[in-house]
């Protein structure tokens, strides 16, 4: 009897350190993050008779974001993300460059929002990118990640990300995307 009580108390005990949600995480001064993935976009030109009638697969490398952390849930960060497309048989991306909040709702659970220039833009892998156009306009976008692994100064995440955007073409139309993309985050702070 002995022997079970101990084992009893034993088992207990680990269990109880086993939901300690301490987090040995430090958040704290520059922050630099990429993620990798892929998604779904959506391109629509203004003189398109259906707007948004198809959407395409893609993929997001790399999704860039650096910054501070202003405290251990609060960081400012330039955010540079989009998506790949093909367009008249060619791969063309649509990116954005924006200044964004990231606030950590929870221990591992953040939400990310911001706004800011919008590049539709030839893929750099493809030929005679210089005679392709060049357009540029703006962007908005939320994110949302949940870090899988935490270690002193470092996060895994999965994230996924709204962003929607348009860009002014050479004709005087304009060019509206609209991307949802889900990947995986490495995080340094």
């Amino acid at each position: 009897m002995k022997n079970l009580l101990i084992l009893a108390f034993t088992f207990c005990t680990l269990l109880s350190f086993g939901q300690n949600e301490t987090s040995l995480i430090e958040r704290k001064g520059f922050v630099f993050g990429f993620g990798v993935g892929g998604g779904v976009i959506s391109i629509s030109d203004s003189g398109q008779e259906e707007p948004f009638s198809e959407a395409q697969f893609g993929g997001s490398f790399p999704n860039l974001k650096i910054g501070w952390m202003v405290n251990d849930r609060l960081a400012i960060l330039g955010l540079y993300s989009g998506l790949s497309y093909e367009y008249q048989d060619k791969d063309r991306t649509f990116d954005a460059f924006m200044p964004s909040v990231q606030y950590w709702l929870q221990n591992r659970w953040w939400v990310n929002a911001g706004a800011g220039l919008a590049m539709d833009f030839p893929a750099i892998y493809e030929d005679n990118i210089k005679h392709e156009d060049w357009n540029f306009g703006g962007a908005v976008a939320f994110s949302t990640g949940y870090e899988l692994v935490q270690k002193k100064k470092f996060a895994l995440d999965l994230q996924t990300q709204v962003m929607m955007g348009w860009s002014n073409l050479d004709n005087g139309d304009d060019r509206d995307a609209v991307v949802l993309s889900i990947g995986i985050g490495f995080n340094w702070y």
